[in-house]
């Protein structure tokens, strides 16, 4: 079993990533600023602020993964904020042997092979463009990185959200870098099945230094 350290473990995706994670086995540290209500039994949660170096550092020296649900908002929003925290955590991933995975969002996918991205589509909400633009600056750096950095970066389905939570069906599809979308158009994913998917990962690596997606 790994040990796989969730930062944003509280949050939606966070939270459905150390449920699956520690159902199916592993040893499973979740950091957020504060605990959560109701806690996954035998998941270590810890709390602080992803803005101090030495709480990253904690996190990832002895981990086998990091995964990153962090999103640019609250105290993280403003461009360059996550990206920054995120370039961090995969300097220390890569100086310790650490694997490093990212939650980001639908906004940097193809809406067809050869594009344009989601997030530069006319139906793309002006509200998520600032975000859209933040995790896609993520990928890219991750995909300059140097190659001792072992990475991936998942980006969910369009309708994927607390709003939507779904259920755990177990079945979805993995894609690239263009949108899934089933046959009426929509493209959808729920949390728990979103949190599979990127534990399948872990305990079977798929996609190195890679990006993929996950839909039904």
């Amino acid at each position: 079993m790994a040990r796989i350290v969730v930062l944003g473990g509280t949050g939606y995706a966070g939270s459905n990533i150390v449920a699956v994670a520690a159902g199916k086995g592993h040893e499973v540290v979740s950091y957020s600023r504060t605990l959560p209500a109701t806690r996954v039994e035998g998941v270590n949660y810890q709390t602080g602020d992803v803005l101090e170096s030495s709480l990253l550092e904690q996190a990832v020296v002895g981990a086998d993964v990091v995964v990153s649900a962090l999103s640019p908002r609250g105290a993280l929003e403003g461009a360059g904020k996550l990206r920054s925290i995120e370039g961090e955590v995969a300097e220390l991933a890569a100086k310790n042997g650490v694997r490093f995975g990212v939650v980001g969002g639908a906004g940097s996918l193809l809406v067809a092979e050869g594009g344009p991205k989601v997030a530069e589509t006319d139906g793309f909400p002006d509200g998520f463009k600032a975000e859209a633009a933040e995790l896609t600056g993520v990928l890219d750096d991750l995909r300059a990185s140097d190659e001792s950095l072992d990475w991936f970066f998942v980006s969910p389905a369009g309708g994927f959200g607390a709003w939507v939570p779904g259920e755990a069906t177990g079945v979805f599809r993995v894609g690239g870098d263009v949108l899934l979308v089933d046959a009426n158009g929509d493209s959808n994913i729920s949390g728990a099945d979103l949190a599979l998917a990127i534990v399948n990962e872990i305990e079977t690596p798929a996609h190195r230094r890679a990006r993929f997606t996950v839909a039904y």
